[in-house]
């Protein structure tokens, strides 16, 4: 697993009791933080905030919700089984099954990296008046040098950093934004469907819950490992696991809020409609002043550059499973994932001409996807034959069936919509 990673994984890094023990396990959870704080994303909760105000914040909540309860659950995939949900899917599910679902993960992974790309592309915009397309051609070369010019755990400290410097970005706009906070913790808490919101609803599931960072932390959890064959090592890795996954989704969390407050504050409170992320940007100037403006694009930018990192790695496992392989960035079939996920959303932004519905409509394509990958995951991470005695309990069983069925829903929702 991850040829270059072996230095990293001698025996003398296996774990030990002290008490920043913890510590060395924080990163791959917030890797996949970084995927659901992207430019979709920011599309997303921006058109929530200024189309609905603080009503939508809900569904923020709930998606978080059945985010870390998926991303735990496939972690112990990657954990239990040293396999990937690709390589699993590969190994445990028929031909046709594996390569269907295989095949629509790619596509969910080219959506990912299109919103990825366009993001940073827009930020480059705003703060160097390069054109989007240009833009976009930069931020596609400079992320495949980092990809392939750097090991996993520069990687996780280089997206780490970006991570928090996003979250100090919008603590401050925050700070200088005027809220409503009492209508905001009720937004949290009250599910709500206003007319035509729909859209925006399944934007931003589809931007929260992933189906691209599933694969991705089932491989990059495995960057832990140290020796499978102790079951006290394996139970301490699960434990862990947890913690990360949980203080890395709640992170996420509050940054998505943070968008959606931001623009109900104010985009909804002035009755302004945003319809691009550039406007975004101008229109806070006179607002909230120039320094908003600045923060919000070099926000975006750090958002679109470690993003479309992860989402090109994330192309990489996927593709590599479909020939039953690990990712391995020096490996013919994972650096064609990658530039299949980067390429062909390069391609299709040269097609666009909306980019910001463009952002929207990705994430959307993202919840369609979805239902199918945690259907397969359900089934493989509740296989006795694939996990063990790791397989998920009755009560677990229940928790996905649910969660997948909430997804179902709500894209039965959504297809009735559009006729």
């Amino acid at each position: 697993m991850f040829g270059f990673l072996k230095d990293f994984l001698k025996d003398d890094h296996k774990p030990n009791l002290g008490g920043l023990e913890l510590l060395r396990y924080i990163g791959p959870g917030l890797l996949v933080t970084v995927g659901f704080i992207d430019p979709g994303n920011w599309a997303s909760n921006l058109a929530a905030g200024a189309d609905f105000g603080y009503t939508l914040l809900w569904m923020v909540t709930l998606s978080t919700i059945m985010l870390i309860v998926l991303q735990h659950n496939v972690a112990h995939l990657g954990i239990a089984t040293g396999l990937c949900l690709s390589e699993a899917a590969n190994k445990y599910l028929s031909p046709t099954t594996s390569r269907t679902l295989i095949g629509s993960a790619m596509l969910a992974s080219i959506s990912t990296s299109l919103a990825e790309i366009l993001g940073g592309a827009i930020a480059l915009d705003m703060l160097f008046k390069v054109p989007v397309k240009i833009g976009s051609i930069v931020m596609v070369v400079f992320v495949i040098f980092i990809l392939f010019s750097n090991t996993y755990r520069k990687l996780e400290k280089w997206i780490m950093g970006f991570v928090s410097i996003i979250g100090f970005a919008f603590v401050y706009e925050l700070y200088i934004a005027d809220i409503s906070w009492g209508e905001a913790v009720r937004g949290w808490v009250t599910p709500a469907l206003p007319e035509g919101s729909i859209l925006i609803v399944m934007s931003v599931l589809g931007a929260v819950v992933m189906p691209h960072n599933l694969f991705l932390h089932s491989e990059v959890i495995q960057s832990r490992q140290w020796n499978l064959e102790d079951d006290v090592v394996i139970r301490k890795q699960l434990k862990y696991e947890f913690y990360d996954t949980l203080f890395s989704m709640i992170v996420g969390w509050a940054i998505n809020s943070a968008m959606i407050i931001m623009a109900a504050a104010v985009f909804f409170k002035n009755h302004t409609q945003v319809t691009e992320l550039q406007q975004a940007g101008s229109i806070l100037v006179p607002l909230l002043g120039k320094g908003a403006s600045i923060v919000f694009a070099v926000a975006l930018l750090l958002a679109g550059i470690s993003s479309t990192i992860t989402s090109g790695m994330a192309g990489g496992s996927i593709f590599a499973g479909l020939f039953g392989e690990p990712m391995d960035l020096k490996d013919n079939h994972s650096r064609l994932g990658v530039y299949l996920s980067l390429g062909i959303a390069l391609i299709i932004i040269f097609l666009i001409s909306n980019p910001f519905m463009g952002l929207i409509y990705s994430q959307m394509i993202l919840s369609i996807q979805l239902p199918f990958t945690i259907f397969i995951q359900l089934y493989l991470t509740s296989s006795k034959k694939v996990m063990g005695k790791y397989a998920n309990s009755k009560f677990l069983i229940g928790v996905l069936l649910t969660i997948g069925g909430i997804v179902t829903f709500l894209n039965i929702k959504l297809l009735l919509s559009l006729f």
